[in-house]
């Protein structure tokens, strides 16, 4: 007797996110985004860290630098290659394109009380696109860039009031593009407002000082807050489908040890599961109680706030995954990771960035997610981040993307197996975009190569790599299997 069966199909995608992939940092009436600012370092042991944990005075040094000193603000210069872009995915035949709306590029300031016409126009050409190239769209409303000056002028998240401003911007996406829109995601990876509070939560840095974890946590409550009233009036006005997204880093215990066992469901509570219980279940889950208390973290929540949360959950649950972690009471050695240190792993191999590959893990955490909440489940975000080298010929032999995908895809339908629905499966940077971990055009996910490095020098050419012919020909198998 057969018990379960998943009839999903699955939907096989790619992403791109404004802040990364777009450019066009001054055209267009676009103002400035806290990525605009974020500066490239050359790589070091803490050169992921200090791009990502500024200060006022870095922030203020970036108005008049150099522009190719900040790779973000050239992206990948997808603002002037829409079309071309576009019709490269329809030729891989991705079924779904996951892509974010640049909140500075509709509203250059944050708070302005009607959008910027230039703006919309460009989105009106990307929907446009999409939609004529048959592709389900994947909306990320807001993929950690802030117009910074609600940074400088509001202190962030930490202001209520972005509630408001978010929420206009949320109405003018819904009534604008809601008819293209299949899946909406108000924030990419919130959890990233707990252990990268700029990138997240616009929270800036004191020189030599700590982030004060209230300001952390009532930063992340305001952006828990906005997506509920978000989900609530979209559900008003469209009929895509809303989610919740998380950075997930699948913690194993290092050894049998209870202790560490212990450390790693804490771990994992606190780094992965608190928001996506909050935004999925409706309710902060218990275990933080002790968290807050022993840290002496205070921040307003309403009863008003409790009853948005409760009424307006995610109907899917969404996550990334580059990389397993590692929790031991111990210290141990430890490696880098796309936004926090772990302890390395001596069963698995490692990028040349420190990342852990596991594809193992992916099943792992897909089948911890679907157990936990029950609600179907996207995996928004994998990928291999790698130094591609462009050959003489104008070719790249990526070879390792494409034993990266095959494994974790192999996963995937294992997941399936054992039960766990699953709606797609959406790779990170199929176009080359700059890194959001260290801010690097050189350290590349896509299969569409784009020649330019991290001084934004370069053609910046398209160039179809080997993975963009194996993972064009894996889709028509899985589309040629589903008939």
């Amino acid at each position: 007797m057969q018990l379960y069966e998943n009839k999903t199909k699955l939907l096989w995608g790619g992403a791109t996110a404004s802040s990364q992939y777009e450019g066009g940092w001054n055209e267009g009436g676009k103002g400035l985004d806290t990525q605009d600012v974020r500066p490239y370092i050359k790589r070091t042991s803490n050169a992921t860290t200090a791009t990502r944990l500024l200060t006022q005075e870095v922030i203020e040094a970036a108005k008049n630098a150099d522009p190719n000193a900040y790779p973000f603000r050239n992206g990948s210069k997808g603002y002037y290659h829409t079309k071309e872009d576009i019709a490269l995915l329809k030729e891989l035949g991705i079924d779904i394109y996951r892509f974010s709306i640049s909140w500075a590029r509709l509203y250059p300031k944050g708070d302005e009380a009607q959008p910027n016409a230039s703006g919309l126009a460009y989105y009106d050409r990307v929907f446009e696109e999409v939609r004529k190239n048959n592709m389900k769209v994947f909306l990320t409303m807001n993929h950690y860039a802030l117009p910074l000056y609600l940074v400088e002028h509001y202190g962030g998240w930490t202001n209520r009031k972005l509630i408001d401003f978010y929420l206009r911007f949320s109405r003018t996406v819904f009534e604008r593009w809601g008819d293209c829109i299949d899946y909406y995601l108000p924030f990419n990876e919130i959890n990233a407002g707990y252990f990268s509070p700029f990138n997240g939560v616009g929270l800036v840095k004191k020189e030599g000082e700590d982030y004060d974890q209230s300001l952390v946590f009532q930063s992340l409550h305001h952006q828990f807050v906005a997506s509920a009233k978000t989900i609530e009036l979209g559900r008003k006005l469209v009929k895509g489908k809303f989610g919740c997204m998380v950075a997930c880093f699948c913690y194993y215990p290092y050894s049998c040890k209870p202790e560490d066992t212990l450390k790693q469901v804490i771990d994992e509570n606190t780094n992965t599961w608190f928001c996506s219980d909050v935004l999925t279940r409706g309710y902060y889950p218990s275990y933080m109680q002790r968290f807050f208390e022993e840290r002496d973290i205070v921040f307003e929540i309403t009863e008003e706030d409790k009853k948005l949360l409760r009424e307006n959950t995610a109907d899917f649950v969404s996550f990334s995954y580059y990389q397993s972690s590692v929790a031991s009471v111990e210290e141990k050695e430890k490696t880098a990771g796309n936004l926090v240190v772990t302890t390395k792993n001596p069963y698995l191999e490692a990028t040349e960035w420190g990342w852990q590959i596991d594809p193992v893990g992916l099943r792992v955490t897909l089948n911890r997610i679907y157990d936990r909440y029950q609600k179907p489940v996207f995996i928004s975000e994998n990928g291999l981040g790698y130094r591609d080298v462009l050959q003489a010929d104008r070719t790249v032999h990526d070879t390792y993307r494409i034993d990266y995908l095959k494994k974790h895809f192999e996963q995937i339908k294992e997941a399936q197996k054992d039960g766990v629905d699953i709606l797609g499966y959406i790779m990170w940077g199929i176009i080359d975009i700059v890194s959001a971990g260290s801010c690097e055009m050189e350290k590349r996910y896509g299969v569409v190569y784009v020649d330019a490095d991290n001084q934004g020098c370069g053609t910046y050419e398209r160039i179809k790599k080997d993975s963009f012919y194996w993972y064009q020909q894996f889709i028509r198998g899985e589309r040629e299997n589903a008939q």
